[in-house]
């Protein structure tokens, strides 16, 4: 039936407010019940959080350290050759390894009975403290009273992709958040003119898990690690289009904000939060990034303490500039250093002509950041890592019968060394049996770790959770325990 013309307006005003009601209310009265139930990290944060994702937020418990640097080995270093050393592959040197030891193994390249390889280089007791250290790391035997030397960790994966992506997420495939997306999540950061989780790449290229290993996985992507270049522009496409002025760029930027805010406000959907913040941070590090990444300024004394040369891609550059990145309250900084994968397949991977110079790369660089950070006041609030994502085997990987040295990859026992931020000084931890196969005393697996560092930080890592896919998720899953013995 036709409705007079008079009643026309206000049905249709009574039809558009019911769909209003229903559309903002979540499609129904259910959802609208449901939302109370729900985590509320799928739905609009209240306007501080909103406005600004990264800002501080206060620890579970008063923490230890506010910052992390994390120098990832990408390839996996041997710790048989640089930190855990065995007088007993010296004394069996050549000889099959122990039958029972190879019993249901699987490796990535071995083949057949590989024999017992003694390390080639010689190991020296290091400071008050006693740390056995290779003669191929001689600064950081400087720093061996600062550091707690980890030498039972260990891992289910033996491959680098996944075992890279699980050390950073505590899983081994793509999708999870890594640990410095965790970490902001869970605590922001301090600088609003820079990221909050920023990565360095240094050496022969990306490493194997790809960005999956600094992704934010479920959770925004405002907390996803940001990479800075060494050369050309440290951050692409940060730089104002030819033509575009200052004043033409913060226009455009009002305007998207205030479109970007209405639709916030009308689905909560926190892609949109993020999306804005991303616009305001890229507008802020247009002036505070150029000055951050000119090391130039740095002293002598520095340059000539890390090794540095401004201009150059270098791990030694990306050590300096992640000092300079947590003097201004960056919450989390990665440095990636890849070709660490010695096999033994040429001069070009092997542990006698490659892992020399690779360890002339990083060593004094990683020595000079330790005793940077301490000379300013730093180290105690900073927490330094230093490993890669699995060890390498105590015997020979021969691969097609080479003639040149080097090890398969190797899981059960690896070395990680730890600095400042509350870790125990001038420990050496947990160990290995007379061959380096497998750990003999406190191991520490990978959720292991992560618990650790979390709790240093301030966070229980039973607490930090995201619940994505009808259950909650967290940094170390359903695993995981504090080491103490470990810390302060």
């Amino acid at each position: 039936m036709k409705l007079p013309p008079s009643t026309i307006p206000d049905e249709l005003l009574r039809a558009s407010t019911r769909r209003h009601f229903f559309k903002q209310s979540g499609f129904g009265i259910g959802a609208a019940a449901l939302t109370g139930l729900l985590n509320d990290t799928l739905f609009a944060r209240d306007a501080t959080a909103a406005a600004n994702p990264l800002a501080p937020k206060a620890p579970m418990f008063p923490a230890k350290a506010k910052s992390i640097i994390y120098l990832f080995m990408a390839g996996a270093p041997s710790q048989v050759d640089l930190l855990d050393p065995k007088p007993a592959l010296q004394k069996y040197d050549g000889q099959n390894v122990p039958a029972d030891l190879m019993k249901g193994e699987r490796f990535a390249f071995i083949k057949g009975t590989p024999k017992l390889l003694g390390s080639p280089y010689e190991f020296k007791r290091c400071g008050a403290s006693g740390a056995e250290i290779s003669e191929l790391l001689p600064h950081v035997q400087e720093v061996a009273d600062d550091l707690a030397i980890i030498r039972s960790v260990h891992t289910t994966q033996f491959n680098h992709a996944p075992a890279q992506i699980y050390m950073n997420s505590g899983f081994q495939i793509i999708g999870r958040p890594s640990m410095g997306s965790w970490m902001t999540y869970g605590l922001g950061s301090e600088c609003k003119d820079l990221p909050g989780f920023v990565v360095l790449i240094s050496g022969e290229n990306q490493p194997d898990g790809g960005k999956a290993c600094w992704g934010s996985g479920f959770l925004p992507t405002v907390y996803q690690g940001v990479e800075f270049r060494s050369q050309g522009d440290p951050v692409l496409f940060l730089t104002n289009p030819a033509g575009v002025s200052d004043k033409t760029r913060r226009d455009s930027l009002d305007l998207l904000k205030q479109l970007n805010e209405m639709h916030l406000a009308s689905n909560g959907d926190t892609e949109i939060a993020t999306r804005i913040a991303s616009y305001e941070m890229a507008y802020r590090m247009q002036s505070s990034v150029p000055e951050l990444v000119d090391i130039a300024k740095e002293p002598a004394s520095i340059h000539e303490l890390y090794g540095t040369e401004p201009g150059k891609k270098s791990f030694a550059n990306n050590c300096l500039l992640a000092r300079r990145l947590v003097e201004r309250g960056v919450r989390f900084v990665q440095l990636y250093h890849r070709g660490w994968d010695n096999h033994g397949t040429s001069s070009h991977d092997d542990i006698v002509n490659r892992l020399p110079s690779l360890c002339q790369e990083t060593d004094r660089a990683a020595a000079a950041l330790i005793k940077d950070l301490k000379q300013r006041g730093l180290l105690d609030s900073t927490i330094v890592i230093w490993g890669g994502e699995f060890g390498r085997t105590p015997m020979n990987e021969a691969r097609n019968n080479s003639k040149f040295l080097g090890r398969d990859h190797h899981p059960r026992a690896f070395t990680v060394w730890v600095a400042g931020g509350g870790f125990r000084p001038g420990i050496s931890f947990g160990k290995t049996d007379e061959l380096g196969y497998n750990i003999a005393e406190d191991a520490v697996d990978v959720h292991d770790l992560h618990a650790t560092i979390l709790n240093q930080m301030g966070i229980d890592h039973t607490k930090l959770t995201y619940r994505f896919q009808g259950r909650d998720f967290r940094l170390t899953d359903v695993a995981g325990n504090v080491v103490t013995k470990l810390i302060s």
